[in-house]
């Protein structure tokens, strides 16, 4: 057997030389004993980082959905796949079994046929966490379809955007969404969007909120009659190993977002086998992410990741404070789950009430706690650690990306020592190295530098849809023959990885990563304002918050400033969805610049989070005077 599922330290260790001494061979074990093939690879591997060009299991040929659905019914038709827990609590959960999944996917496919879609077309997905999504995401890739999901928060501009981007052929949507005590209208975003897109044909309409929406007459349709009707037989297209499953829009640190491509094969390989080692994932366990699938780990560690195993997988329809605080708590014991997947955000928050919220209910299903989205700080780990885990429970700390499609390292329970605040050793077959500003890789221990990985892992994304390019220069052209991964880490003396976050104008916000850019393109619309900056600066909650310096076209007192602040959160609610908006808008009447006219944004990040005893050297400013002025009026 090969070493699908780790159970200890040493073996950890061996597993991991061999995988970094022979990788080919250490993945191809894996391919070929946990997977349904129906063509077998001519080539494990043939990869090139300067072009960049990867491909894993060349020639393989293979649909996801046989290894996520089909080949669990044989022995386990009858376990349930995926518990839906609705927004309500009073709404009763909804168990699917692999027998159900597999006829409800079907006749979403046959659907898809019928309304002309085809292999290679893609398919905006804008649905809120209900069954539909996951079903309609593996629906897609039962066809060849590609899928692209469009998280429901974003605004009708940002979705207009994603649609363009890859020329959809179709919406799937609802009616509306619950999110809480509120109800999001959907439909009309999606009609607003589709003002500005030309290559939509068809508009799916699945029913939740029961509202009354406007359907257009020969592009949109409901979808559960188009369902009833169809045939629950569909035999799955076969791709090939390196065909394009999905595309996922990341935000950029520049304007456009970015339609990471992930292919079939790697990608399935690399998300089973984290999720079967990450979580120690054993046959009859239930397991719940609370991610949206719309981001990567919905589609990694909710859908594919769990379902190739044959897992079962939680789908969370509420938020946690809905009706209360214990909302999580009362689902795990409900559920009796026993894998915990969560973001730092979430638990700041809940570690903010009062703990009767937590401790009113039974927590000893847990077996395995996560964390993701960013690294996760020390006094949320305690709180985390000896409240909902009764420190029992290992937490896994996963530093993993869109881009990387699955996660890369982060501690092996029961296997890995934990340590707050590090994700501590990376996967098998993970390469990671520090490099230092010149190019240079830092050996040894007690160092830090910026993170990339030397050697390509299964799961990587392939390229930006439309936009090659653009791929290469970002992750390939900072450090010769390497993926930089945005991020500065560092490494302490036994060699664990702790995040430092972000290197670029990228600030992650409650787990959402959010391109500065495009926030300040959404400001400089208003027609009161100049310029604008914006920054991070650290949030008790949320981990970081956004700080805007905003030079005002006329300065003068007779401007109202609150209205201002209003209207120019409005505009990026507009543009980007209410994730980004600003908590603190700074009014001021420069920015501090270098000769060559660039934002030093360093200074503006210190200052919004009130660290002014060290500014650094502002030799190189045009301004230096600024940085009084902006101090003086910091928020």
């Amino acid at each position: 057997m090969s070493n699908y599922h780790i159970k200890g330290l040493e073996e950890y260790f061996n597993v991991y030389r061999k995988s970094v001494r022979y990788p080919e061979k250490f993945w191809e074990e894996i391919a070929e004993e946990h997977f349904v093939w129906r063509k077998k690879w001519n080539n494990v591997l043939s990869w090139d980082f300067e072009k960049p060009a990867i491909k894993w299991f060349e020639g393989a040929q293979l649909n996801i959905t046989e290894n996520c659905i089909d080949r669990h019914l044989l022995t386990n038709a009858n376990k349930t796949a995926i518990i839906f827990e609705p927004n309500d609590p009073k709404e009763a959960a909804e168990h699917i079994s692999y027998g159900e999944l597999s006829k409800r996917v079907n006749a979403f496919a046959n659907v898809l046929k019928a309304q002309g879609i085809q292999k290679g077309d893609r398919v905006c997905i804008y649905l809120p966490m209900i069954p539909e999504l996951a079903i309609s995401v593996l629906a897609c890739a039962r066809i060849g379809a590609v899928h692209s999901v469009v998280f429901a928060g974003f605004s009708s501009s940002a979705l207009a955007t994603r649609i363009n981007d890859s020329s959809c052929k179709m919406v799937i949507t609802s009616d509306g969404s619950y999110r809480g005590a509120k109800t999001i209208d959907l439909k009309g975003i999606v009609d607003e969007a589709l003002n500005d897109c030309t290559t939509i044909e068809s508009v799916l309409v699945a029913k939740r909120i029961h509202s009354d929406i406007s359907m257009q007459e020969g592009r949109d349709q409901w979808l559960q009659p188009l369902l009833d009707a169809a045939s629950t037989v569909c035999e799955a297209e076969t791709m090939d190993a390196e065909d394009p499953l999905f595309i996922l829009y990341t935000s950029g640190s520049t304007g456009m977002p970015k339609g990471m491509v992930h292919t079939t094969a790697g990608y399935m390989v690399g998300t089973a086998f984290t999720f079967k080692n990450v979580f120690q994932y054993r046959n009859d366990d239930v397991y719940w992410c609370t991610a949206d699938i719309g981001w990567i780990t919905g589609h990694s560690y909710i859908v594919y990741g769990p379902l190739a195993n044959g897992a079962t997988t939680l789908m969370f329809e509420g938020v946690p404070s809905y009706p209360d605080f214990g909302r999580f708590w009362e689902v795990v014991e409900k559920h009796k789950v026993n894998q915990f997947y969560t973001a730092p955000t979430a638990i700041r928050a809940l570690a903010k009430e009062n703990l009767d919220f937590v401790e009113k209910y039974d927590l000893s299903s847990l077996k395995v706690l996560g964390s993701v989205g960013e690294p996760i700080n020390e006094e949320a780990w305690h709180w985390y650690n000896d409240n909902v885990g009764k420190k029992k429970s290992p937490i896994v700390d996963t530093w993993w990306q869109t881009e990387t499609g699955g996660i890369m390292i982060s501690p092996i329970p029961f296997a890995t020592p934990t340590k707050p605040t590090y994700a501590t050793l990376p996967l098998p077959g993970i390469q990671p190295a520090l490099m230092d500003e010149n190019g240079n890789e830092i050996k040894g221990n007690q160092v830090d530098g910026r993170l990339c990985i030397k050697f390509p892992w299964p799961s990587m994304a392939r390229t930006i849809w439309g936009n090659h390019q653009r791929y290469k220069e970002t992750y390939f052209s900072a450090f010769e023959n390497k993926y930089f991964t945005g991020d500065g880490a560092l490494r302490d003396e036994v060699g664990y990885y702790r995040i430092t976050g972000r290197v670029d104008d990228v600030i992650i916000v409650s787990g959402h990563n959010l391109g500065t850019a495009p926030i300040e393109d959404a400001v400089n619309e208003h027609p009161a304002v100049a310029e604008s900056a914006i920054v991070g600066f650290p949030h008790d909650i949320k981990g970081n918050a956004l700080y805007g310096y905003v030079i005002l076209k006329e300065t003068g007192e007779g401007r109202k400033h609150e209205n201002l602040r209003k209207e120019i959160n409005q505009i990026i609610t507009e543009h980007i969805g209410p994730i980004a908006k600003l908590d603190k808008i700074q009014f001021t009447v420069g920015l501090p610049k270098t000769r060559s006219g660039k934002i030093m944004r360093r200074i503006l990040r210190k200052i919004a989070g009130k660290d002014t005893s060290n500014l650094g050297d502002t030799s190189t400013l045009l301004n230096p005077e600024v940085v009084e002025e902006i101090m003086k009026g910091a928020l």
